[in-house]
């Protein structure tokens, strides 16, 4: 997959939320505010300031590309982000306030589009149907065009490894041998191709039961469900505003208690281990999602950082037992991907020769985009 982006860069954290309703407020009261106080609600940047016009971004709704100081204009209706590893939130697609927002992803997000993320530290890959919106690695989309027109793949893989396994190889099938065979390495994260067509088919039916799990039922996909029939619930209702979380193993039990002299807690199981357990780069993925969500609430936080849902939302709820079942399946998962081998491999002198390395420099950047125009800062129209 050799075209690459760097990560987003929102530079204000207010920008995204794990809640739409407040995505809204906020905007709704940056755009009131005026003079000093607009400047230090929107909490300027070197690359981002109320003064400073942007473009639109690709595919959003029309707004304004004025200056946010002299024309707001109309709000931006949040989108679906990920926002941290496996944490789903909401952002408001306005490239006025975003530092460096990445227009080259936002034109190949479509609904056949997936994000493969890279860790910058050894981890496990992620994969998602929303655009990566934070600093959690590079960012790999799978397809170079909008309507999955062009794979981001190295030309000739493709027809390469049909050849070998006598198949029909799709750009989802490579995704999906990624996620089963990949593993960090000393350059990068590396990834055997195998040269046996038996190996192929059973890395390709464990990688996209990962990919299944992963993608937690978008893109019109069924949720995942853990087998046998469990499935966690709520046990015991959520406070008001649940402020710590626990887990009990013994009874596979997750405590959202209220915290201080507050002796209310709602309980959620069974919650396997795994799910509990399950860390990306060192740190356990419900304590971060929790954290969070409780991340307006801090002292410390000031202006729009603030403003947030007065009583926990029964969306998050919902969304906890869900991210709690993918975890639980990933854990289930990892001991198969682990322990598999991809068999005897192609080595780089069969790629070179099928003309699949290096790959051309042209593979490595955006697709050129001239179907279309897009307006640029102040109405003009942007040169791409």
């Amino acid at each position: 997959m050799p075209w690459a982006v760097s990560s987003l860069r929102l530079g204000r954290a207010w920008v995204a939320a794990p809640d739409p309703a407040t995505l809204r407020a906020r905007w709704a009261a940056l755009a009131a505010a005026e003079g000093p106080e607009r400047e230090r609600l929107f909490r300027p940047s070197r690359a981002r300031t109320p003064g400073a016009g942007a473009a639109a971004l690709p595919g959003q709704r029309a707004g304004s590309t004025a200056r946010f100081a002299d024309v707001p204009g109309p709000r931006p209706d949040p989108v679906r982000i990920l926002r941290e590893p496996f944490d789903e939130q909401w952002l408001l697609p306005d490239q006025r306030l975003i530092d460096l927002a990445r227009p080259e992803l936002w034109r190949v997000l479509d609904e056949h589009q997936l994000f493969l993320v890279e860790p910058a530290q050894p981890a496990a890959l992620l994969v998602t149907a929303y655009l990566p919106a934070g600093r959690i690695g590079r960012i790999r989309p799978l397809h170079r065009r909008p309507g999955g027109a062009e794979p981001n793949l190295a030309p000739g893989l493709q027809h390469l490894l049909g050849e070998r396994y006598g198949t029909w190889v799709t750009p989802e099938d490579v995704l999906c041998w990624i996620l089963a065979a990949g593993r960090p390495g000393p350059r990068g994260y590396e990834v055997p191709l195998t040269a046996d067509a038996t190996r192929w088919r059973d890395g390709l039916e464990l990688g996209h039961r990962m990919l299944s799990v992963r993608l937690r039922g978008s893109r019109g996909g069924e949720a995942p469900r853990l087998p046998g029939g469990r499935r966690p619930y709520v046990r015991s209702a959520l406070p008001a505003w649940p402020r710590e979380l626990s887990y009990d193993p013994g009874s596979e039990t997750l405590t959202l208690g209220g915290g201080g002299g507050d002796t209310g807690a709602g309980t959620v199981s069974p919650v396997p281990a795994g799910a509990w357990e399950y860390e990306v780069q060192g740190v356990r993925v419900l304590e971060s999602w929790f954290a969070a969500r409780l991340a307006h609430r801090d002292p410390e936080a000031e202006g729009l950082d603030a403003m947030g849902p007065a009583e926990w939302p029964q969306g998050w709820t919902t969304e906890l037992l869900a991210l709690v079942t993918t975890l639980a399946l990933l854990a289930e998962l990892e001991p198969e991907r682990a322990a598999f081998e991809p068999g005897p491999v192609l080595d780089a002198a069969e790629l070179r020769a099928g003309g699949v390395l290096p790959p051309p420099g042209w593979a490595r950047r955006p697709a050129s985009v001239l179907d279309h125009q897009e307006e640029g800062p102040g109405g003009q129209f942007a040169l791409l």
